[in-house]
C-alpha cells in the first residue's frame, strides 16, 4: 500500500477493487461541490441557512471528506490491525449505499424540501455508516494487535455514526416536532459531532500514522498520541454537555481550549516527526499535507471569535460562522486530502498494475504515475481560491468571491485530471 511497507503489511491490504470506487466518487463530489460554489458564490453573502450552502456543505463533508476517508481507511486500518479486512463485500455494499443516499439527501437540501428523498437518502447513508462500523468493529476483534491510530479512527467512526443519527433527526424534525427546539438550534451539536469528533479525530489517528510514514522519520510517541485523544474526545463532551444543558456560553471556552491543547500536541508532534526524518527532501503532496496540520488551527480562531461575539458581542453576526465552516471543509480538510491523495493513490495503483510485473520487467516508480506539474497547478489555483474565498467572506465582495469560486473550480479540475490519469492507468507494452 504504501512505500516502505513490509510483505506482511502489504499481504494485509483491501483490493483495488473495494477502495478505487470510494476515490473516484469524492474527487468527483469536490468537483461537484466547487462548481455549484462557482454558480452560488453569492450565497456567502447572506446568511449561511441557504439551501445552496447548505447543499455544498454536505457534498464536501459526505461527498468529498467522508467517501475519500471511508476508501482510504479500508486500505490503512487492515495495515494497523496487521489482518485483513473483515469483508470486502460488506465494504462494497456500504459503497453504493453511501454513494445512493448522498445525492439524494443533497437534492433535498437543494430545494429545501426534507421530504422523502432527504429522509431515504439520510437512511441509506446511515445504514452504510453501520456497515463500516461493523466491518471494523469485527476486523478488529479478530486481531491480537492494539494500536491507538485504529482507536482513534474507531471512536470517530462512532462519532460519524451519532453525527448521522442526529443529523436525521434533524431532518425529520422539520416536517415532524421530534424535538423540543427548531432544527436550526441544534445545529452546532450536529456540526461539531461532525467536524471535532468525525474528522478531527480521524484525520489525526490517520496523520500520525503516515506524516512519519511518508517522511520515512524515526518519531514516535504513543504517549502523545493518547493524551490526545483524550483531550478531543473530553472536549467534544463537555461542548455537547454545555451546549445542552447551560445557557452560559462561557462555559464552551473550556472544550475549545482542551480541544485546543490537543490541537498543539498534534503539531508538536507533527514537527519532531519533520525533524526526525530521514528522508531530507520533502514533496510537493508532503508539503500540502504538512500545510494542513497548520490550517487546522484557523477553525480554532475563527470559533474562539463566535465565542466571544457569543458571549460579549452583538447576536446574529453570522459571516463569521459562514467563515468557520468554509476554512473546516475547504481548508484543512480539503488540504490533507489533496496531498495525501498524490502519497496513497499511486501506491493502490501500482500495486494493482505492476505487483505481478515486479521483478519481470522494469517498472516506473509510483510518484512517475501522475503529473507533478498538474499537482503544482492544483496547488496554486486551490490556496489562491482558498484564501480569496475567506477574504470574500469577510469582506462580502461578491467579484472576490466569484473569482475564488472559479479558481477553486480550476483546483478540483485539475485534481480530477490526475485522478482520472492514475485509475486509467496501463503498464507500458513491452
Amino acid at each position: 500500500m504504501f512505500g516502505g511497507v513490509n510483505d506482511t503489511a502489504t499481504s494485509n491490504t483491501t483490493s483495488h477493487q473495494v477502495v478505487l470506487p470510494f476515490y473516484g466518487y469524492a474527487s468527483l463530489a469536490y468537483l461537484a461541490a466547487t462548481l455549484l460554489l462557482a454558480f452560488s458564490s453569492n450565497a456567502f453573502t447572506g446568511h449561511y441557512f441557504h439551501p445552496h450552502i447548505l447543499t455544498i456543505t454536505h457534498i464536501m463533508a459526505l461527498g468529498w471528506g467522508t467517501m475519500m476517508i471511508l476508501g482510504a481507511s479500508y486500505q490503512l486500518v487492515p495495515v494497523l490491525i496487521e489482518r485483513k479486512l473483515y469483508s470486502p463485500v460488506m465494504a462494497q455494499i456500504s459503497f453504493v449505499l453511501a454513494g445512493l443516499g448522498i445525492p439524494l439527501l443533497c437534492y433535498g437540501f437543494y430545494i429545501f424540501n426534507m421530504g422523502w428523498p432527504a429522509q431515504f437518502g439520510g437512511w441509506l447513508i446511515l445504514s452504510s455508516v453501520l456497515l463500516y462500523l461493523i466491518n471494523l468493529a469485527i476486523s478488529m476483534a479478530k486481531s491480537q494487535e492494539e494500536n491507538v491510530h485504529a482507536f482513534f479512527v474507531f471512536t470517530a467512526t462512532l462519532w460519524l455514526l451519532a453525527t448521522v443519527v442526529v443529523g436525521l433527526l434533524l431532518v425529520y424534525n422539520f416536517t415532524h416536532p421530534l424535538l423540543p427546539r427548531s432544527s436550526l438550534d441544534y445545529l452546532p451539536v450536529h456540526a461539531h459531532l461532525g467536524i471535532a469528533g468525525w474528522f478531527l479525530l480521524l484525520v489525526i489517528g490517520v496523520g500520525s500514522r503516515l506524516i512519519p510514514m511518508f517522511l520515512i522519520s524515526k518519531y514516535s510517541h504513543t504517549r502523545i498520541l493518547w493524551w490526545i485523544y483524550g483531550l478531543i474526545n473530553g472536549g467534544l463532551l463537555s461542548f455537547i454537555g454545555f451546549f445542552l444543558y447551560s445557557d452560559n456560553r462561557v462555559w464552551l471556552l473550556v472544550p475549545t481550549a482542551a480541544i485546543a491543547i490537543g490541537l498543539l500536541l498534534f503539531a508538536l508532534f507533527c514537527y519532531r516527526s519533520y525533524m526526525q526524518r530521514i528522508r531530507k527532501k520533502v514533496d510537493e503532496p508532503m508539503q500540502v499535507s504538512l500545510l494542513s496540520v497548520l490550517m487546522l488551527f484557523l477553525p480554532l480562531v475563527f470559533l474562539v471569535v463566535i465565542l466571544l461575539l457569543l458571549i460579549f458581542g452583538p447576536a446574529g453576526n453570522t459571516l463569521y460562522v459562514s467563515a468557520y465552516g468554509f476554512v473546516i471543509l475547504f481548508g484543512w480538510i480539503t488540504a490533507i486530502i489533496l496531498g495525501m491523495t498524490f502519497k496513497t493513490l499511486p501506491f493502490i495503483i501500482w500495486n494493482k498494475v505492476y505487483h505481478l510485473l515486479a521483478g519481470r520487467q522494469k517498472t516506473p516508480n509510483p510518484k512517475d504515475l501522475f503529473n507533478e506539474s498538474v499537482f503544482k497547478w492544483m496547488s496554486l489555483a486551490y490556496l489562491a481560491g482558498f484564501v480569496l474565498f475567506c477574504g470574500g467572506i469577510l469582506l462580502q465582495n461578491q467579484i472576490v468571491l466569484q473569482a475564488a469560486a472559479v479558481l477553486l473550480l480550476i483546483s478540483s479540475v485539475l485534481y480530477n485530471w490526475n485522478v482520472i490519469r492514475l485509475l486509467l492507468h496501463k503498464p507500458a507494452v513491452v
